[in-house]
């Protein structure tokens, strides 16, 4: 029997809230305390980065892409350099590939770690949010000890890297990747065996195989309900074909499961850094030649962030600088499943659903809602009308 239209409540969550790290606008429809509709508007961050690169050259866009994503910046200057290196038609030496790799599973690590401090904290476990935000400055240092730069490495050039890993990095690369190889072994135990973190991520959020695939999902949250989807192993770049990546899948579709998958995944990053710095290629670290004015064509580049598949296109007109930069990020194919899965949960499980996809607010400018303009109330839109007028549209229904 429905609930009476007096015992229905809109909820409204941001655009600025206590619970929301960055801006964003939730309204969850409840009855009681169970929620029975969902509508998400992003858009709240818009920067103008990718406008923004439409009048700079190609080398300054390099580092203006770099700041899509604080934590996630060396991935975005990979993808942005391979899209544009591949409209130059530039090979990038091995040994450079090698160590763009490395960087990658550093800052692999460094985002997972962050984000299970994050997760953690919002289930009220706070305990487990200062040590693991206590290790990731482990990783920041090592970072930082490479580059110079503990967020935004700036570690890549147009063609190949600007610095080399040396003996006295790689012993300090390896003596943090043993440490933190073992504070993981302890929080996969912590994650999966703790009643009170069961409590409060067994069986909830659960998406099945079938409905991740429906939903398009990507990352960890994908592989977590069973979707055996990585852009390093499926499409191999940088240099994932010699050194491989290996996916690491769970079947329960839950909160937990997110969880030990992206552990797993730091366990297999720590292999991985061990291997690249023991199998090291020689030769130089940047590519001969490198024009300053590019051939007219578009590229697509895919790359494996943190969160997921990151996603560019990149046209050139022939000129010095892109005529169009489009980034798809991780996050943007994600936040539809946070409405789908709130659905029929307590209100009070909302906020771990929504951390569950690891989101970055600033990494979705695009994104807004339209809702009954100039149309009957309660008509919903069609993704026909939505595509023509270019919006990005999310409801749980």
């Amino acid at each position: 029997m429905n609930a009476p239209a007096t015992d229905r409540f809109v909820v409204p969550i941001g655009p600025q809230h206590p619970a929301l790290k960055e801006p964003g606008h939730f309204e969850f429809t409840v009855e009681g305390e169970i929620v029975t509709d969902a509508t998400v508007r992003l858009g709240y961050a818009h920067r103008g980065i990718e406008k923004g690169a439409e009048g700079r050259n190609w080398t300054q866009g390099l580092y203006l892409m770099e700041r899509v994503c604080g934590i996630c910046s060396h991935i975005h200057s990979t993808a942005y350099a391979i899209g544009v290196e591949q409209l130059a038609e530039v090979e990038v030496p091995a040994r450079a590939q090698a160590i763009r790799e490395v960087i990658a599973e550093l800052e692999r690590v460094h985002s997972h770690l962050l984000w299970v401090g994050v997760a953690a904290h919002d289930a009220g476990f706070d305990t487990l949010f200062m040590y693991t935000w206590r290790d990731r400055e482990t990783v920041m240092d090592l970072l930082e000890t490479m580059s110079g730069n503990r967020v935004h490495y700036s570690a890549n050039v147009l063609g190949g890297v600007k610095f080399d890993v040396t003996d006295e990095t790689t012993a300090a690369i390896l003596k943090g990747v043993d440490f933190l190889e073992e504070r993981t072994h302890h929080y996969r135990k912590v994650v999966s065996e703790d009643a009170f973190f069961r409590q409060r991520t067994r069986g909830i959020g659960t998406m099945s195989r079938e409905q991740a695939l429906q939903l398009g999902v990507v990352g960890p949250t994908a592989r977590a309900s069973g979707v055996a989807r990585d852009v390093r192993v499926d499409a191999p770049y940088i240099a994932y074909a010699d050194f491989p990546a290996e996916i690491k899948l769970l079947t329960n579709g839950d909160l937990e499961a997110r969880f030990l998958v992206r552990l797993d995944e730091l366990l297999d990053s720590f292999r991985l850094i061990r291997a690249l710095l023991a199998g090291l290629p020689g030769g130089e670290l940047t590519a001969r030649r490198m024009p300053r004015k590019l051939k007219p064509g578009e590229v697509i580049s895919r790359v494996e962030a943190p969160r997921g598949e990151l996603f560019y296109y990149i046209r050139s007109t022939g000129g010095e600088q892109p005529d169009r930069v489009k980034v798809r990020t991780p996050t943007l194919c994600n936040m539809g499943s946070v409405l789908t899965q709130a659905i029929g949960h307590n209100l009070a499980d909302v906020p771990m659903i929504l951390v569950g996809i690891d989101p970055c607010f600033s990494c979705n400018d695009r994104a807004v809602t339209v809702r009954h303009v100039g149309r009957a109330e309660g008509q919903p839109w069609s993704w026909a009308e939505l595509r023509r007028y270019g919006i990005d549209y999310y409801r749980s229904r």
